[in-house]
């Protein structure tokens, strides 16, 4: 008896030291940002965030992994591979731009590994089990434009975008929501990320004699139409995306963007909001955690950053030790957790995914904000 008895206390020991070491185990997070390049003004705020988060997520060690892309949708995929063959990363983070995101899908569904795009993107339904996007969803955003533009009597709007898969969702989330609303879409014109002028493009919109115009842009790339718009004397309202939200799109169109409106997450004026808002809170919290290392850390792309960690951190707690970091298996398992957030609050949202939507985002999301100042100030 005491030898089965010695034998069953061994096992034991020997499972409780093996929980142990599986709850031990080191999480890798695979991070791609653009840090250079055209989206350096979106990818430096993520990057950022992830090398001032504390080595450990849920009481487990934690490493991230982190790659530039250089905004180079072909150097998106490559880090992909790397991340995913070479580092074996549990989860990947990014890229911080839509056509990467579209880009690197490919790559997780081959792995058969979890992205959280930090940009919105939308994918066909075989791909969608593994792909999550952080921003508000584009429909959500420009729903707020339109709403505004109709209760301030606008009846023409024009469009100027990216020549790329963000450009095409702004647009066509545009054509949506307009129509019903009563407002005409009477000029559409694209350009391409690097251009440094838009001249053409610009006169053609101008000539249209829009009552508004909305730039399908992000980062500092946006100001490229909205200061030629002004240098030619438009008067109309020019509104923008949530993907101009922070310092640099201010910082460099200067006086030209004053009076821009912009749909955006509830963070960037965060003071702004009634007590009774859990995000105000949780985006207070996050500046005061985050200010002291990382000054700046009051844009959008800050919070979409920690709003995927703390996505990452709900899933990891929720798979515990029921798989190993670095397998398959815990890949799978990181994957169903993500697909059954409920009610996670963030900086912009509050999250509820389900296997017809890996946003999970709703209009809590969204409120509007006017450059005054020189400062993103909510639109009441």
């Amino acid at each position: 008896m005491k030898h089965v008895t010695r034998l069953a206390a061994s096992a034991a020991l020997a499972a409780g030291l093996a929980l142990s070491a599986q709850a031990a185990a080191e999480v890798k997070i695979g991070v791609i940002a653009s840090t250079t390049g055209p989206g350096a003004s979106l990818g430096i705020p993520y990057r950022n965030v992830y090398t001032n988060l504390p080595p450990q997520i849920a009481g487990q060690p934690a490493k991230f992994v982190i790659l530039d892309d250089g905004s180079d949708p072909s150097t998106t995929v490559k880090n992909a591979r790397k991340l995913v063959d070479e580092e074996k990363v549990d989860i990947l983070l990014g890229p911080t731009f839509t056509p990467g995101c579209l880009a690197v899908s490919d790559v997780a569904v081959e792995a058969k590994i979890a992205m959280i795009c930090l940009a919105p993107v939308v994918v066909p339904p075989a791909k969608m089990p593994w792909v999550y996007s952080i921003p508000q969803s584009v429909p959500v955003m420009i729903a707020g434009v339109v709403e505004h533009m109709k209760a301030n009597g606008g009846k023409t709007i024009g469009y100027i975008g990216f020549a790329d898969g963000w450009g095409d969702l702004v647009l066509k989330a545009l054509e949506a929501t307009a129509g019903p609303a009563g407002i005409k879409i009477v000029a559409s014109e694209r350009y391409n990320r690097p251009d440094t002028s838009v001249n053409a493009q610009v006169l053609k919109l101008i000539a249209a004699k829009p009552d508004a115009i909305l730039v399908g842009g992000s980062g500092t790339p946006a100001t490229t139409p909205h200061i030629a718009l002004k240098e030619r004397g438009f008067a109309g309202t020019i509104y923008h995306t949530h993907g101009v939200i922070g310092a640099d799109f201010i910082r460099i169109g200067g006086k030209s963007v004053e009076g821009t409106i912009a749909p955006t997450g509830p963070l960037m004026v965060a003071e702004q909001l009634p007590d009774s808002n859990p995000i105000k809170k949780v985006a207070l919290d996050f500046f005061a955690k985050l200010s002291p290392a990382y000054p700046q850390v009051r844009n959008a792309f800050s919070g979409y950053s920690y709003d995927a960690f703390l996505l990452v951190q709900g899933a990891v707690t929720a798979v515990g030790t029921k798989a190993k970091p670095g397998t398959p298996a815990y890949r799978q398992a990181l994957r169903d957790a993500l697909e059954a957030t409920k009610e996670v609050v963030g900086t912009h949202a509050v999250y509820n995914m389900s296997a017809s939507d890996h946003n999970g985002v709703d209009q809590r999301a969204r409120v509007l904000v006017r450059v005054e100042g020189g400062q993103w100030k909510l639109l009441k």
